[in-house]
Formats: structure tokens, sequence, C-alpha cells
């Protein structure tokens, strides 16, 4: 006997049909490209979202045709975010900050059909518009009769030209909603990057659980800055879960300095923010010296890779914002753990709440979790075992898009690639990256514990932990570090800083001073290119 209930499929053009018609006026603010401030409401995004569709209409788009972006956060994007997907095609965002070899290998293996692009790519797009056959239309996201003279791109149109004239009424289709809605590339740091192939179901599906009160906990009181760009991972979904509650929505646009986030913050009275622990690394670095406190900012989720403890600390001990720190992928959609303390925590002392804070927390419901050993076998829960993270759920891949690497499954569950403890509670800490963990002697040594340590030394701006070969012990960690400007602190200094903190078999044998620690497309460390740099390095102690 089947249930007796409305089958309605679940599609993203429900959220803005939701979002216009429950919470119409509530405000959409964007630094836009030009610097000025953009304002309108959920109403507005719906109709100009429906003249999207209508554009791709009257270009004979047809059903899951690819439409890319080139874009920073703003309402534009978000437009395109509900127009393409809502009329059946697939939003495909790609990240501006990979190579431009990268990006038109990625435009061509998606084969897309329009690109619509920030003015500031401009450049970008020149130099790689003549090796993308498929884009037979070009859109650069600005206001009417601002398109640039002999810009030698073809077929190119202004955004508000391409929209401004097409109706605000449209019927938006029904279907399937496993139908895919958008794609994401990996970054690639090995290999050609993979896409992941989202549905509307898979969308709505994370959305719906971004939303809970032990994840994000958006709701319409809140004023959402999503810092994480909408070209990595839907910027975690939050476009989404905006649109299902009704919160008011604030876009940085390229402006993503620590002066800049925080004028924004304090001007649209944030309550709420996300983003990769190097946005907060330069937010936290114009406040500290300007003496500069929150007036309404509460939380913030930090992901896109570990948070240092000394972030954590600051956040809250000094500017009284609890971090909520998140772990996903984006083969996850990319949500897949959220760090939120249960009922029994909260009369514990503070110092044992922030262990279990430090964490990337328990699972969502809609995704599952496990650790298993090297013969594949499920390890324990205890806190101390660590082992290869799988997982599995209805918003995580089951293949990647044109079966991109084969079958990536094993028994139904997807490798990570992440190395981590679950304790009795559920609570995921990631000890490391498979490629990254440190094997010394048959022990295996935490990168990241070790980098944490690091980045809690005032004198510490950022740190890296890599293994170099050594002839006894297989390999031995070292820290490669970022002074801060004008800090002194010596080699010598900073080893001497881990005594007490780890055992000292895991102390690094050395600490390497360095000018910058290269970051990939998503601000994550490339150690692939920190071991590049450091191949002639030997330890002191081979």
């Amino acid at each position: 006997m089947l249930g007796l209930m409305q089958n309605q499929p679940l599609l993203i053009s429900s959220l803005i049909d939701f979002a216009e018609r429950h919470h119409g006026d509530g405000e959409i603010v964007s630094r836009r490209i030009e610097g000025d401030i953009h304002r309108y409401t959920w109403r507005d995004v719906g109709a100009r979202a429906r003249q999207v569709a209508n554009a791709l209409d009257g270009l004979n788009l047809l059903f899951s045709d690819r439409v890319a972006t080139l874009a920073w956060n703003g309402y534009r994007h978000l437009e395109l975010y509900f127009g393409v997907s809502g009329s059946g095609r697939v939003l495909h965002t790609i990240n501006p900050r990979l190579h431009p070899d990268q990006i038109a290998w990625i435009a061509n293996h998606a084969e897309d059909q329009v690109l619509c692009f920030d003015a500031t790519f401009l450049p970008l797009v020149q130099a790689i518009h003549a090796r993308c056959p498929t884009i037979r239309q070009y859109v650069m996201l600005c206001d009417a009769g601002k398109l640039p003279r002999d810009s030698g791109v073809p077929n190119l149109i202004g955004y508000e030209d391409w929209i401004g004239g097409k109706p605000t009424a449209y019927t938006w289709p029904s279907f399937d909603e496993n139908s895919a809605s958008s794609m994401c590339y990996t970054s690639g740091t090995t290999g050609n990057p993979k896409a992941a192939l989202y549905s509307h179901r898979s969308t709505l599906l994370h959305a719906y659980a971004a939303a809970l009160p032990d994840v994000m906990g958006i709701s319409a009181r809140d004023s959402v800055l999503p810092v994480v760009p909408m070209f990595h991972v839907n910027a975690w979904g939050i476009p989404y879960s905006a649109a299902l509650t009704g919160c008011k929505l604030v876009f940085p646009g390229p402006a993503l300095d620590g002066k800049s986030v925080y004028e924004l913050i304090e001007a649209e009275k944030v309550t709420y923010a996300a983003g990769v622990p190097t946005v907060w690394q330069m937010l936290l670095g114009h406040l500290k010296p300007n003496n500069l406190r929150f007036s309404t900012l509460r939380r913030t989720v930090i992901g896109g890779s570990a948070c240092p403890p000394a972030m954590i600390h600051a956040f809250r001990e000094e500017y009284g914002v609890d971090v909520l720190h998140a772990w996903g992928m984006t083969e996850m959609s990319p949500l897949g753990t959220l760090c939120t303390l249960k009922n029994k925590h909260l009369t514990m002392p503070p110092e044992e709440q922030m262990k279990i804070r430090l964490k990337q927390g328990r699972a969502i419901f809609g995704v599952d979790m496990k650790i298993v050993g090297e013969d594949g076998s499920e390890l324990p829960w205890d806190g101390k075992t660590f082992g290869d993270l799988y997982v599995k759920g209805p918003w995580i891949v089951r293949e990647y898009f044109k079966g991109e690497g084969g079958d990536p499954l094993v028994d139904g569950w997807f490798p990570t690639g992440d190395v981590g403890t679950i304790d009795p509670e559920g609570y995921l800490q990631i000890t490391d990256r498979s490629k990254d963990v440190i094997k010394s002697g048959g022990e295996w040594i935490s990168s990241i514990d070790i980098e944490n340590i690091a980045m809690s030394h005032p004198a510490v701006q950022m740190a890296a932990c890599v293994g170099m070969p050594h002839p006894k012990w297989d390999e031995r960690p070292i820290v490669a570090v970022v002074k801060k400007p004008g800090a002194d602190i010596t080699r010598e200094d900073l080893l001497e800083f881990y005594e007490g903190k780890i055992a000292k078999w895991q102390v690094p044998d050395d600490v390497v001073f360095v000018e910058s620690i290269p970051l990939g497309a998503t601000g994550k460390m490339l150690k692939t290119r920190l071991r590049e740099t450091l191949k002639d390095y030997k330890l002191p102690t081979a």
C-alpha cells in the first residue's frame, strides 16, 4: 500500500517560488565590482531569474545544456543559480582562480554552451575563447550599454541587455527531480579535474539539511554573508538554504580583504558568515591592530580546510563569535559534518567544551560515515583509532561526469581521501589527508596537529607540515613557516614551543622559514607544490 500524499518533484525552481511568495521583501545586498552597493529583494530575484530562463529559451538551449559562470558572489550570479537550473539547464560554476589552460579544458569537457562572466574576468575570457568551440554565447555581467569596445570576444552581449527585454513571466517546467541541476569540478591537483554533477533532488535535500539547527541553523532572522565563493561547491549550498529560509543575503563581490569584509559585516548587520580559514585570517589580521569589535556577528562556519585552534579561540574568546567547524568536499555537495555541542556538553567547563569544538563535528542526517583500516575493515569509534574516511548518502556522488576515473565507490561507499578518528559520540576529527599523513618508524604522525601548534605561536602567520625521507625512520616531519610581518622567531624558539604539546617523537625535526606557502584555487595549502620547492632539502638528522 502506498501513501496518499501529493507527489511533487523536488526542483530548484520551487525554492525561488517559495522565497518570492513568502519572503518577497527579504533583502539581497551585493557589493558590485564597480565598488557600489546594490540592494533588492527575493521578489526581484524571482522576476529576473525568469527573465534569465526566457533568455536561455531564446538561444534554443536544450534540456540539460550547460551554462557556465566565471563570477564573484553577487546578485546576478544568484539569478543565474535559479534561472539556469529552474529552466532545466545545468549551471556550471567555474573557479576563475584556476589556470587558463585548466579553465579551457573544463569548459570543453563540460561542453558549455553559454559563458556568463564578471568584467573582472574579461582578460581570462579573451585568453580562452578561441579554444572553447562549444560556447556560442558570451554574456558579460554588466549594466546595459557598458560592454567594452573591441573586446575580441565573439557573440558577446551585456547581461542587462540580454535579459532586459525579456518577460518576467515564465512557467517553470516540471521534470524528474533526479535531473542534473548544477556541476562543479574538483580542483584537480593531480591529473585533470573531475566534475560532480548535482541533481535537483540532492540539492534540495542538502538545502534542507544545511538549515537544520545543528548544522548551519540559518533562519529568516539572520543576515548571512557567504564569503565562500559561489564558484566553490555552490557557496556550500547557502544560496539554496537562504531561499528556503528567507534570510537576508549579503554578497561581498571581489573585495575579500579584511577591511572590506569587516566594513560589510558592520554596515549590513551580518549575524552569520561562512568561509575558509585564509579569509578569516585576513579578517582577524585587520581587527586586532585596529582595536575593532563586531556589533552583530555571532556565528561563522569555517571549512574547506582544517581550522587552526588558535583561530577558533580568537573568534570565541576575543570577539564573542562561535566558530562552527565543518567538513565536506565537492563530491558531497559539500556538507558532511558540522560541529555543535549536545545538551550533555552544556554543563562542561569551557576548556572541555573547546576540545569538542576543535573537531569537525557530527554527521548530518543524510550522511553516513565510517573509518576503515588498510584491510578495508571498519574501525571502532573510540576517538583514538584513525583510518580512511568513507561516506555515503543522497547528496554524495556515485560517479563523476562522463565516467571520469571509473567507479569511485568501494562497496557503495565513497572514499574521501581523508584520514580521521570518530569518537563514541560520533564526532569526527580529521587528522590528515591520506596523501599527507607522515609515517615515521611505523607510527603515523598527523601533519594537521603539527601545523595547528605552529599556528598558535604568536609570531607565525601560516604553517605547513610535510614529511621528508629519512634513512632510518622512513619519514620525519618538518614544518614550513611564514612569519607574521615584523615578527622575530628562530628555529629553536618554535621547536621549543612544541615541548609538552605533543609526544617528543612527533616534534618536527626542523623548521624551514619561507616567504609564502602555495595555495590552491580554493584556498587550501598545496603541499605537493611545497614539496617540489623543498626537493633539494636534506633533514639535519638524516
